[in-house]
């Protein structure tokens, strides 16, 4: 078996501002990755932010690598051990400055498709059974809280605000498997998943920013996105994501730290 590419989709939260999501998908693993707002300038890894950075060296090492999906993860973190490395320009400020991410990723390994993820990226399997979440089912109630907590409409200000930025950085301090420049702490925080597979089978990953129409905006269920998706495909979603963001550009019925963030998905057939 192998996957047919249906249809992919990212759009940047903001367009003056780089869009820190990759997706991509070889004849037999596909990738999705979400990179975490950078909070300070750039200068760790010269002129680029470190989002942006941890992104495109992800998105590389995803799609140079090859064989059995734990495999392709652990070549993927010691790339990233690697040219953070060589591309580093200085010593970082502190933790919170260390480019991070989100990832998702599956496999088809014989009869089973094999996902493997770190925080809050989200996988979709429709097959014969249902539709069914390879990541666990997304949750946006903690991030919903801290925002409400640093005051009505934060993410409208933007998250460049000393008191969103000072808040941030704490939060960072505090442990969290993420995928980042460490490998030793991406492999033991990465977590794997098996589901059986068979020819017609559907795939979805996206960022957590596509995800938000049925976490946090709750605008449709699992079941109504995969019938959206069929009869209008995912820019008939997007628009429907950026203008439930648009009717609350205050941040106030959805309280969040940016008014959009990054949304991507990659829509996969299994053949």
């Amino acid at each position: 078996m192998h996957f047919d590419l249906i249809q992919t989709l990212s759009l940047a939260g903001k367009a003056d501002v780089a869009n820190d999501d990759r997706i991509g998908c070889a004849e037999r693993h596909a990738w999705v990755i979400d990179g975490a707002t950078d909070l300070g300038p750039p200068g760790l890894l010269g002129e680029r932010g470190g989002a942006a950075w941890l992104a495109s060296a992800a998105q590389r090492a995803f799609a140079s690598a090859d064989g059995a999906l734990q495999g392709i993860c652990e070549q993927v973190f010691d790339r990233l051990a690697s040219d953070y490395a060589k591309a580093r320009q200085r010593e970082p400020l502190a933790h919170w400055e260390l480019p991070r991410a989100a990832f998702a990723a599956v496999a088809l390994e014989g009869e089973e498709l094999v996902c493997a993820h770190l925080a809050d990226c989200v996988v979709l399997h429709r097959s014969s059974s249902g539709i069914a979440f390879l990541t666990p089912a997304p949750d946006r109630e903690t991030e919903r809280g801290e925002a409400m907590a640093l005051g009505p409409g934060t993410g409208a200000h933007g998250v460049r605000t000393p008191a969103v930025l000072a808040d941030r950085r704490v939060a960072r301090e505090r442990p969290r498997a993420v995928l980042g420049v460490d490998p030793h702490a991406s492999r033991a925080g990465t977590l794997y998943h098996r589901a059986a597979v068979a020819k017609g089978d559907e795939v979805l990953l996206m960022s957590d920013g596509f995800a938000a129409l049925f976490d946090t905006y709750q605008a449709c269920d699992p079941a109504g996105f995969f019938e959206r998706l069929h009869s209008h495909g995912l820019a008939d979603l997007a628009r429907t994501l950026r203008d439930i963001e648009q009717e609350d550009a205050a941040c106030l019925r959805y309280p969040r730290f940016k008014m959009s963030d990054d949304a991507s998905a990659i829509w996969l057939r299994v053949s």
